[in-house]
């Protein structure tokens, strides 16, 4: 008789794409603005460089705007990409901080809000986003964003990465067992004995769960019918202490000694 056998269940492997972005940010202050003013068009001030996401960047101020077409009436304001790259996608926000403390900052931000297009993409180093008409410099200079002949800009960069996971595999290495010398180092230490055994006139401390554990013979003397009798001293005949000694510290199979030999051992209870 024929046993139909199911076909194997086909093997199923998975991958996740994971795309994030890389968060940092940056404050640039702007002072004596007034001495900054008749620069000149398409003439910046700039901040120092900054990493965010593996990424340089910088904050580019134009006192005198960067559009010839507006005759300098608008300061312009940019964040550009000062290392190398090449479309790097992110996303950006600028923020003019309101510095008489009733928080009405001016802020231009990507975040969120859903973006029709995506993420920014900068093609290359110089690459720039930002606002050639950020802010009508007649406005500017009699605002609460101009303290102390200062502006305080913020601005702030997420660097999107993807990446693909796939399924992990760990090898987890699993060292040769030192349990024998455990035990022994436990036994010399003297620390939780609970039975001592007399042996050819020596006397030697052990654990019960540990002899029970590796001898048959001693898990029925211990635990066995005749543990109601006294386990805590044990009297033991006929063997030579080197013998006992051995079994005690050798890390040897259960009931057989290091050079082969099978305990016969013969229990005598004090009193």
């Amino acid at each position: 008789m024929e046993v139909s056998r199911s076909p194997p269940k086909p093997l199923t492997s998975v991958s996740t794409s994971v795309t994030e972005t890389i968060n940092g940010f940056h404050e640039f202050k702007i002072s004596a603005y007034s001495l900054t003013k008749g620069l000149g068009v398409g003439k910046f001030v700039s901040s120092e460089t900054f990493m965010i996401g593996g990424y340089t960047w910088a904050v580019y101020f134009y006192p005198d705007g960067k559009n010839p077409e507006d005759n300098s009436s608008y300061v312009s304001l940019f964040i550009a990409l000062a290392s190398e790259g090449a479309d790097v996608r992110a996303l950006f926000e600028l923020t003019l901080v309101d510095q008489s403390g009733g928080g009405k900052h001016k802020v231009h931000s990507h975040f969120g809000r859903a973006l029709e297009s995506g993420p920014y993409t900068l093609k290359y180093r110089g690459s720039m986003w930002g606002y050639k008409r950020f802010f009508k410099k007649s406005s500017l200079e009699t605002s609460d964003y101009l303290k102390d002949n200062s502006l305080l800009v913020r601005c702030r960069v997420g660097v999107v990465k993807s990446c693909t996971e796939g399924q992990k595999n760990y090898n987890i290495p699993v060292p040769v067992s030192n349990l024998g010398q455990q035990f022994a180092k436990l036994l010399e230490s003297g620390k939780g004995c609970d039975v001592t055994f007399e042996v050819d006139g020596e006397t030697f401390a052990a654990h019960k769960l540990v002899l029970a554990a590796r001898s048959p013979v001693f898990r029925a003397q211990l635990f066995g019918p005749l543990r109601d009798r006294n386990t805590d001293r044990i009297e033991i005949e006929d063997m030579e202490s080197p013998i006992f000694k051995d079994f005690l510290f050798t890390n040897v199979p259960s009931g057989i000694f290091s050079w082969g030999a099978t305990p016969v051992v013969e229990f005598t209870h004090p009193g």
